[in-house]
Formats: C-alpha cells, structure tokens, sequence
C-alpha cells in the first residue's frame, strides 16, 4: 500500500492538486500511513499484554489422602476458566491458575467442598464426605 501510495503516477493520477504542489501531500499521506501501522502494532501489544495478565495462581489447602483424591480434587477444580488445578498428595495443596474474570476461586472451592473436600474457607457436607470412597476419608 505505502509503494502505490509513494508512486509518482499514482499520486498524480488521484491527488492531482490544482496548485501543482504535490510534495507535501505526499508527506500528509506517508504520515497518515505511519500513524496508522504505529496504531495497529501498539493495540496488537496491549492486546497480547492483557491477554497475558489475565490468569491468577492461588495455593490452597485441600484435605485428602490418595491418588483418588488427587482426581477427584483436580476434576471438581476445572471448571469453566480454570486452566490448571493440580494437588500434591504430600503436601495436600491445591495449585490453581484461573481467569478471574471467567470464574471466582470461592466457586471453585464450593466445587470441590460438594465433591467430598474440605478446604479452609468451606467444608464438604457430611452426606458428600460419606459418599467417598473409604481410602479418601481424612477426617
């Protein structure tokens, strides 16, 4: 685009100025053209930065005993804008990397409190804590 702009037969066939001064229309067009690319590169980087900064990690306390646990803790925990959700069986501690524009970290521990998991800000319900298996039992 900035070539047919630039060409001298372009420039005098569609901006043909009466006055005959093409020099500083040209210049007017190069500019425009500048500012527009220099528009486009900054709005594609702020873009790619907000994109970047959208997540959030959280380390949270869990209860539970085995690999079972670790499935059913990490399953319970990926909801909708949660991307990852990983518990460590020894140290009982679930990482949690989410978009909180996409889903609070409150819904996701309710999640896992109503999959049998007591986590510190909830506790799970006595019927959910009895429905797991005898090996994930912790309390």
């Amino acid at each position: 685009m900035a070539f047919l702009l630039s060409h001298p037969f372009i420039i005098n066939l569609v901006f043909k100025s009466p006055l005959g001064d093409l020099g500083v229309f040209k210049q007017k067009i190069k500019m425009k053209t500048i500012k527009f690319f220099i528009a486009i590169v900054a709005l594609t980087i702020s873009t790619v930065t907000f994109a970047a900064g959208a997540t959030k990690t959280e380390t949270i306390k869990v209860s539970g005993n085995c690999e079972m646990c670790e499935s059913t803790i990490e399953k319970a925990a990926k909801v909708d804008g949660v991307t990852k959700a990983d518990w460590n069986k020894k140290t009982k501690v679930l990482t949690l990397v989410y978009n909180p524009a996409k889903v609070k970290s409150d819904d996701v521990l309710k999640k896992i409190a109503a999959a049998g998991y007591d986590t510190p800000k909830y506790k799970a319900t006595a019927k959910a804590y009895n429905a797991l298996p005898s090996c994930c039992k912790y309390r």
